[in-house]
């Protein structure tokens, strides 16, 4: 084992670890810790770097402590590949506990009663702006993404989970959106579309959302966040027979399209958590798409609340079916999540910081009270 594969892998107790050198793909040059800090820094290929880290406080714990964090993807994808990271946890230990299959990588963080639980992880990661030429009408029709999904990887992301079911009133709204739809990307287009005029962000969603999609469709009321939203296309996608699956993240970087709401202002990005969806269509394979954001822009872009036939939201929803902006980190593809360790219920999705005390579980979306803060930033120097 190599040291990149044992920093992504294998357990690291207490001290910090140095993050080692690893080649930039595409340049050749070697990448390490001393290279300077840039925020226009870009491979010629697209790719650029981001060093993502972690604090996290337990301000009061009571006996066995426990703390867990996503890291970011554990496979390579045509638009991001990890680069290693190092994690602290003095007076207790640290390990990372991987699901190949949901691309999922947990760093379990654990102290005994009477140690200061303070957890530190540093990620380094590198993105690139990830495109599918996707036509606006299939030219002719094509063999159904589920026929052509046969392996495991592909089909495991037909089968429901616990808040996003196929059956019911999913299934018949998936039906109803598709009919007449003769090929993949029609169905797929087709959900992204209903979705969009459908939806609506609501600002008093807490965190992302929990993505309960029967309740949201039985209730009638379609307003949340991309929890919320892009777990609607992934029910609807299945139940239509379409491979689909979330991707959790967050966002790292100021927009370079001329979104101001899709990006952070600044290098806290604590609160910068983003899910985004994949679609499988079968001559295209795996399609990036992100209805929830077009909402997000119609909501918040400028001066705000801006209606569907805006340029700044008609420039988005064309450009999210089919692309990302890779200004964020993806961690996982992970759903009905059992933290290592812990004795209580799966959490429905993985992309914010987890802790647990004896006295029970913390509020992941009160950062403010049970304390982590989280930073990026962009480095390395311009090709």
């Amino acid at each position: 084992m190599n040291r990149r594969e044992f920093l992504l892998n294998a357990g690291v107790v207490s001290a910090g670890v140095a993050l080692p050198s690893v080649a930039l793909p595409g340049t050749g040059r070697l990448f390490g810790s001393s290279s300077s800090s840039s925020s226009s820094s870009r491979a010629e290929d697209g790719w650029r770097i981001f060093e993502v880290t972690t604090k996290v406080e337990v301000l009061q714990p009571a006996g066995v402590t426990r703390v867990w964090l996503p890291t970011p993807l554990t496979t390579e994808t045509p638009y991001q590949r990890a680069l290693g990271q190092t994690m602290d946890a003095a007076g207790g230990t640290a390990r990372v506990v991987t699901d190949a299959a949901a691309a999922n990588g947990i760093a379990c963080f654990e102290w005994p009663a009477g140690v200061k639980p303070v957890a530190t992880l540093t990620a380094r990661v590198t993105t690139r702006d990830y495109t599918v030429a996707v036509p606006k009408a299939a030219p002719r029709p094509q063999k159904s993404a589920a026929a052509s999904s046969s392996s495991g990887s592909i089909s495991r992301f037909l089968q429901p989970s616990k808040l996003v079911c196929t059956d019911g009133i999913v299934l018949e709204t998936a039906t109803k959106i598709t009919r007449g739809a003769t090929s993949d990307v029609d169905k797929a287009r087709a959900i992204y579309e209903w979705i969009v005029e459908n939806t609506f962000r609501d600002p008093k969603t807490r965190g992302c959302g929990v993505g309960d999609i029967r309740a949201m469709l039985e209730s009638g009321y379609l307003g949340g966040k991309c929890a919320d939203l892009n777990a609607l296309y992934v029910g609807l996608a299945r139940a239509a027979g379409l491979p689909a699956r979330h991707v959790y993240g967050l966002r790292v970087a100021k927009s370079d399209r001329g979104f101001a709401s899709l990006g952070p202002a600044t290098d806290n990005v604590t609160k910068g958590q983003h899910c985004r969806v994949e679609v499988y269509l079968s001559d295209h394979g795996w399609t990036p798409v992100d209805p929830a954001d077009v909402r997000k822009v119609a909501l918040e872009e400028p001066p705000g609340n801006l209606p569907l036939e805006s340029e700044p939201v008609q420039k988005a929803r064309a450009m999210l079916f089919g692309a990302w902006e890779m200004n964020w980190v993806a961690y996982n593809f992970a759903a009905d999540v059992a933290l290592p360790g812990s004795s209580r219920a799966p959490v429905g999705y993985f992309m914010y910081p987890q802790a647990e005390t004896a006295d029970g579980r913390l509020d992941s979306f009160d950062p403010d009270h049970f304390t982590y803060h989280i930073t990026a930033h962009e480095i390395g120097a311009k090709s």
